[in-house]
């Protein structure tokens, strides 16, 4: 990832808050100089905006907890194809063929996993065939009195793929209880339309107050639903899981290709 990527994942949010802050300052200004700021600053105001910020806070934790479960998912899938693949290495059989079908399809379902995940567009039904072909594959194995404790390894594994692509799916399809997104943005419109007729004297100290809060809500409702879809990669997005583990794979399949090759050969 480069400098400027680095960059923007951290700040892009922010500066989009900061941006839409700027804007609004405009007529937060006009009304500071045409005297509408008639809001007093008591103990109810404060009240009012530490209650929605609280609120805020509560909804980003819950879409926090799905994006930290989403981190794992890239590294649980390279393990489990990683192993689909290395376990296809052991298989005591006289013929490799079946073994070396059973790789390549294991790639197939790696590349279509990765398409995915690429092109903004989990297709579960395409990832579903490449797994059936891999349990044709498992049960071709059978068919060849393979060990039955490896035929349950190889089974085992393509579960756990299986389980995650469906979680994927949930998580992608559905959004974290749209009430609160909902209550979040109004929530940070009330607080921001209450501040545009706050009275604090001086302006200067009126306007830093404004800047921040504002800033900081904003920022917030937009790190909330950016977050809600933590598999959306694109330059348009800023909190994307790290998904790197799962793409250096198919390097590390290439170079297990080119050793069994080698070995062939010998």
């Amino acid at each position: 990832m480069g400098m400027d990527s680095q960059f923007k994942k951290k700040w892009g949010i922010m500066i989009k808050a900061v941006i839409i802050m700027l804007i609004l300052l405009v007529p937060r200004t006009l009304i500071d100089i045409y005297g509408y700021d008639v809001v007093p600053v008591n103990t109810i105001v404060g009240a009012f905006i530490t209650g929605a910020i609280f609120t805020i806070a509560i909804i980003f934790t819950g879409t926090f907890t799905d994006f930290k479960e989403s981190e794992k998912f890239g590294g649980d899938l390279a393990a489990s194809l990683k192993a689909l693949y290395n376990d296809s290495r052991i298989l005591p059989l006289a013929d490799e063929t079946p073994a070396r079908v059973l790789r390549t399809h294991v790639r197939d379902l790696h590349r279509t996993i990765s398409t995915c995940f690429k092109e903004n567009t989990w297709n579960l039904p395409d990832i579903n065939r490449e797994m059936n072909s891999i349990n044709n594959d498992i049960r071709t194995l059978s068919y060849l009195n393979v060990a039955p404790p490896l035929i349950v390894k190889l089974r085992n594994e393509l579960g756990i793929i299986d389980k995650m692509t469906n979680r994927i799916e949930v998580i992608i399809r559905t959004d974290f209880i749209p009430a609160a997104y909902a209550l979040a943005e109004i929530a940070t419109g009330s607080v921001i339309l209450l501040l545009l007729f706050i009275n604090i004297d001086p302006y200067i100290e009126g306007a830093i107050i404004f800047s921040v809060v504002c800033s900081m809500l904003i920022g917030l409702v937009l790190l909330i639903h950016d977050m809600d879809n933590p598999f959306e990669i694109g330059s348009h997005t800023y909190a994307d899981v790290d998904l790197e583990t799962l793409n250096y794979l198919e390097t590390y399949f290439d170079e297990q290709d080119a050793e069994m090759e080698r070995n062939t050969q010998k």
